[in-house]
């Protein structure tokens, strides 16, 4: 179980702003009209929808920071300058990629790169195995049964849900005995979930539906007689979808009863910002709460449900490490420590004792730990060593018992087991080779395919390898990169990053940047700071202030490409989504003449603003805070809204969002694109693609995802100049 998830100079930044206040190069106040030239001398200039400019400035620690294209927030249900204003983005940029004669070549590619049987982890209750599976052609996946004598069985089937596949299921849980699963439908790519019951024997859905729940796990109670799982209160009818959430609570839910009878059972009312969520113990006997203000840092609490007294028992508080319950031995809780400024360590506490100590199972290792499950009688610790999987034996008192030979250099993306059972199973994959679900024994060491996909693509014919650069202060940074093995020389490159939340990049299959690959270009998957990829201290060196460290990195890895002659000039396309598209639009911002494309996805772009929609409070302590002038000047020296320079020649750039997102609300993406087509950038085209029925991606149908990846591959081929075998 885990909670859930040298600078540029300050001057340059105002400078930005001032043009972006008034210097347009064309148009009024009121509103403006675009022009930039071709560069096809024989083809018309682009001319761009007219996007109204308003004089909205706030001063800030005594800076005046202009807004123009604030009504852009406006919520497009009820504001109809929005939505017309999307309309028109949408009909220009449908416009303009209908001209890209790549589309029809990628989309037959990424059909082929997708059709493939994906299969979830299974999870095993009352003999029974639980999992997810989806075929190629198929939007949603099936959430399927399989019992002891290897008959399976359909449950749900979201296809049948809605005509376009925009309706799907996400968190699902079985019930210990295995008779009944709690699932959540989501509407749309909203983050918003409605939890229904289903029983397992008869197929139907019971009586039960719980509504608004957001940021949720579903925990089971041991006897089956409901499940706790963590929920906002119901929005007023008045209050737009995109406005800060407040007050999440955890409840539990008894199976047959109405919602309205739900029990509160945690909840933080002095820190109404909270995300607070819930997940029990293998045995079923300690309830784990996590209370967080980032995503990063939480409390943890501790509920024995064997007791009459069921109050939480904190055993982390205010603390500046981070931890995370791997699960208990009897009363013995272990837990891994993410404690100081590097790695992780595996500690034990004993619930039996009334004051809670803390003792060192396993210490830190040559290597950063990410995970760690008991399984029988044993611990499979998770280890990335420079950013390759490994996963260790241990014995229940941390002593060392081997490791488990993994297919390859890939990644393990999950584990499942329990304590008491010799069976687990391990999720794992790489570039060349889609995700494949193993069955490992514990006692015997065998590791073997319980369902290997088969795919509609040459993986074969991939080959990956790891290299390093130096960033601009002299970090050593990780890279790898994915080719063909028939590619000689300088090739178009996709460069694509994250780094972010302390999240890794490890290497995985990706079967909408495959085609790429197969096309003859190369994929660069660059581990830079901000991610977790070693440890906390590769995370701290690029958050906060130091989140520029993390846009260095990216521009020294375009730079290697280009020193290397892995790219030719002019053509690496740089490609993000969330934090990502964060990441693009600096890295833009900066470096403009890196890159002959830029594909910012579903990016946080006002750095001013970010933590007013939703859940953006959330992401404080990872940005800064606004609001602290510190964290103010270093947000305004990269915000890519703030940031838009003109009189430089910046790559074509495709902006994708969803309109109903939900998370990073499409308002980033609408305010950053107006920046951008107001200034003269040069003769490449800045287009807004929105995506109607989609929101951060989660729940996104597999024919969305092919539709978009076929226009954003189309637009970086188009101007990186790869060429297209038909």
């Amino acid at each position: 179980m885990v909670p859930l998830i040298s600078r540029r100079r300050f001057g340059k930044a105002i400078c930005a702003l001032a043009v972006m206040a008034g210097t347009q190069r064309t148009g009024s106040a009121a509103e403006d009209k675009a022009s930039v030239p071709s560069p096809h001398p024989d083809a018309k200039p682009i001319v761009y929808p007219q996007t109204k400019r308003d004089t909205v400035v706030e001063t800030q620690f005594g800076v005046s920071v202009p807004d123009p294209y604030r009504w852009l927030e406006g919520e497009p249900r009820t504001d109809a300058d929005v939505a017309s204003w999307i309309d028109t983005q949408r009909r220009f940029t449908t416009q303009h990629l209908s001209h890209l004669p790549a589309r029809d070549v990628f989309r037959r590619s990424l059909v082929s790169t997708f059709d493939y049987e994906r299969v979830g982890i299974p999870q095993r209750s009352g003999g029974r195995y639980f999992f997810t599976r989806r075929a190629g052609g198929q939007n949603q996946p099936l959430l399927v049964m399989r019992d002891a004598a290897g008959q399976e069985r359909i449950l749900l089937d979201p296809a049948t849900w809605s005509t376009d596949g925009t309706v799907a299921f996400a968190e699902w849980r079985a019930s210990r005995d295995g008779k009944r699963v709690a699932y959540a439908v989501q509407d749309g790519g909203s983050d918003w979930r409605t939890i229904r019951v289903l029983d397992v024997a008869t197929g139907k859905e019971t009586s039960d539906v719980v509504q608004w729940a957001r940021m949720t796990q579903i925990a089971w109670a041991n006897d089956g007689s409901g499940f706790y799982y963590s929920r906002y209160p119901e929005p007023k009818p008045e209050v737009s979808d995109t406005t800060g959430l407040i007050n999440h609570a955890i409840y539990f839910h008894r199976i047959g009863t109405p919602q309205a009878d739900d029990t509160l059972f945690f909840a933080t009312p002095s820190k109404p910002a909270r995300v607070n969520s819930a997940g029990l113990t293998p045995d079923g006997r300690y309830m784990i709460i996590y209370s967080t203000d980032d995503l990063v840092h939480a409390d943890v609490s501790v509920v024995d449900l064997d007791q009459r007294d069921q109050s939480p028992r904190t055993l982390i508080e205010n603390s500046p490490d981070r931890w995370s319950v791997i699960g208990n031995v009897g009363t013995k809780l272990l837990l891994k420590a993410t404690k100081g400024p590097e790695r992780s360590k595996i500690v034990s506490v004993d619930l039996a004792s009334s004051e809670p100590v803390f003792i060192d199972v396993v210490p830190e290792q040559d290597a950063h730990l990410t995970g760690a499950y008991i399984v029988g009688d044993r611990i499979l610790a998770i280890y990335f060593v420079d950013v390759k999987f490994e996963v260790r034996r241990l014995r229940l008192d941390g002593s060392p018992d081997g490791v488990v030979k993994l297919p390859g250099m890939g990644s393990v993306h999950a584990v499942s087991g329990e304590p008491g059972n010799r069976e687990a199973f391990i999720l794992y994959g790489s570039f060349n080779q889609a995700e494949t679900v193993y069955k490992y024994d514990v006692e015997t060491g065998q590791l073997v395919a319980w369902v290997e996909p088969a795919i509609g693509a040459d993986l074969a014919s991939v080959t990956v390898e790891q290299r390093f650069f130096h960033s601009k202060d002299g970090t050593r940074v990780p890279m790898f990169i994915a080719r063909r093995k028939d590619t000689v020389g300088p090739v178009p490159n996709l460069l694509t990053g994250y780094g972010a939340f302390g999240l890794m990049m490890p290497p995985a299959y990706s079967a909408m940047l495959t085609p790429w690959i197969l096309q003859g270009g190369a994929v660069a998957f660059p581990n830079i700071r901000g991610g977790g990829e070693y440890g906390t201290t590769w995370h701290e060196a690029g958050r906060g202030l130091k989140k520029q460290n993390g846009f260095d990195d990216m521009i020294a890895a375009a730079e290697y490409l280009h020193a290397s002659k892995i790219a030719p000039p002019n053509g690496i396309a740089i490609y993000g989504d969330s934090a990502g598209g964060l990441m693009v639009g600096a890295v833009v911002n900066q470096r403009p003449d890196l890159f002959g494309a830029a594909l910012p996805s579903v990016g946080v772009m006002d750095m001013l603003r970010f933590d007013r929609f939703t859940g953006g409070a959330l992401w404080l302590g990872e940005y800064g805070n606004p609001a602290r002038e510190e964290d103010f000047r270093n947000l305004l020296s990269y915000s890519p809204y703030h940031n838009v320079k003109p009189g430089r020649h910046y790559p074509a750039i495709l902006v994708t969002t969803g309109e109903a997102d939900n998370r990073v609300v499409p308002t980033h993406s609408f305010k950053y694109i107006a920046a951008l087509q107001a200034l003269d950038l040069g003769p490449r085209p800045r287009l807004l693609r929105v995506d109607t029925g989609a929101g951060h991606g989660m729940g996104k149908p597999t024919t969305k995802v092919i539709e978009e990846a076929a226009d954003m591959l189309a637009f970086a081929a188009h101007w990186t100049g790869l060429e297209i075998r038909r």
